[in-house]
């Protein structure tokens, strides 16, 4: 770890974690997070009301938690990074505008960053410097992405996407039809493990040589998982739930990992990371795993900790933006449910040729000083 790399401080409230991360360079020094899944549990899915007003809650407590773990001070900071989106909303808000603020007070340059490429650039703090291009295979409840990123800053090209429910909402769908609760990621995980995966031949969505050879669909298995219960139901038969969220499970992985190989052949290139809250379960993994070592493809997948949403991913992808000298965003940052993938980051108005001088002509005075 060098002392001339970039210091950053990176904020994520896109959903209903509340993180913050203090990264030099590819090293993490701090990753504090704080969940509200268990409030949301109560009404099977994140209530985007109630995320806003517990990142609200939670912030500040995490921002002292992780400058006390890096046992960094405000002032060493380089910058400021934060997920402009996309996201939900109200809870993207609270993230900006508390990254606004923090800049300002410090007279520190801000980076207003995408959720999707900070979730790719997240894994240098794990095995190190990502390859370019590289290979991303995205899935978490919100994004079931394939992006080919010839550079993490300014070049993230979506190769394809799902039309429907992203894998980790139809884990969450079939968990509440076998009363599983929420979320359902883990729990069919779990299950899973003690299930057979071919006791139930479920649908493989847009697999036919006709289909989009990169795009995902999980909304017609989730359908046909959703009928197979309610006719053994009907049937007055008890539900085998092991084998159904093995089989589910591995309906969903199969696609996944077949189609992101095939991307890495198609594209000739020779590795394939995994991010975002889905890369946690332990048989996408594994058939990864061994699907990448047949085609002679490296697989990247960070610890599960790193792949659910967290401050660190925002700080990685910030500490990348200043090592790159990229424009760093205006005082005017608004928050962007919507944010293409396409745009890793949100430079500001002045970013031709102005560097990071606005930030500091508004902020002379430094508030922390």
């Amino acid at each position: 770890m060098a002392a001339d790399e970039p210091l950053v401080l990176g904020i994520e409230t896109s959903c209903d974690e509340t993180g913050v991360g203090i990264v030099r360079g590819t090293t993490l020094l701090a990753d504090a997070v704080a969940s509200s899944v268990d409030t949301h549990a109560r009404f099977g899915g994140v209530v985007p009301e109630i995320a806003s007003r517990a990142h609200l809650e939670a912030l500040d407590p995490r921002k002292e938690r992780a400058h006390e773990t890096a046992g960094i001070s405000a002032r060493d900071l380089d910058g400021i990074a934060v997920t402009a989106g996309p996201g939900l909303a109200g809870a993207l808000l609270v993230g900006v505008s508390a990254a606004k603020a923090y800049a300002y007070a410090l007279g520190k340059p801000l980076y207003g960053v995408n959720h999707l490429a900070s979730h790719i650039c997240v894994d240098q703090l794990e095995h190190g410097r990502l390859p370019e291009p590289t290979m991303a295979l995205l899935v978490s409840g919100g994004h079931s992405s394939l992006l080919l990123s010839a550079d993490i800053t300014s070049d993230v090209r979506p190769l394809g996407a799902t039309i429907d429910d992203a894998a980790g909402e139809a884990f969450d769908k079939i968990a509440r039809v076998l009363d599983l609760g929420f979320p359902g990621g883990p729990v069919i995980d779990r299950l899973a493990k003690e299930g057979d995966p071919a006791a139930i031949a479920f649908p493989r969505g847009l697999s036919g040589s006709r289909d989009p050879a990169y795009d995902f669909s999980f909304s017609g298995l989730k359908t046909a998982v959703a009928r197979w219960i309610e006719a053994k139901r009907a049937a007055g038969e008890d539900v085998p739930v092991r084998d159904v969220a093995a089989s589910f499970q591995e309906a969903v992985v199969d696609v996944l990992t077949r189609k992101a190989v095939r991307a890495c052949k198609d594209e000739g290139v020779d590795h394939l990371m995994i991010g975002g809250g889905v890369a946690a379960n332990s048989r996408l993994r594994a058939l990864a795993q061994e699907r990448c070592e047949r085609a002679g493809i490296r697989l990247r997948v960070p610890r599960p900790g790193l792949c659910t949403d967290n401050g660190a991913m925002v700080a990685a992808l910030g500490s990348e933006m200043v090592a790159r000298n990229r424009a760093a965003s205006d005082l005017e940052l608004s928050a962007d449910s919507s944010l293409p993938v396409t745009d890793p980051h949100v430079p500001g108005a002045h970013a031709h040729g102005h560097s990071h001088d606005h930030v500091h002509e508004v902020s002379k005075e430094n508030l922390y000083s």
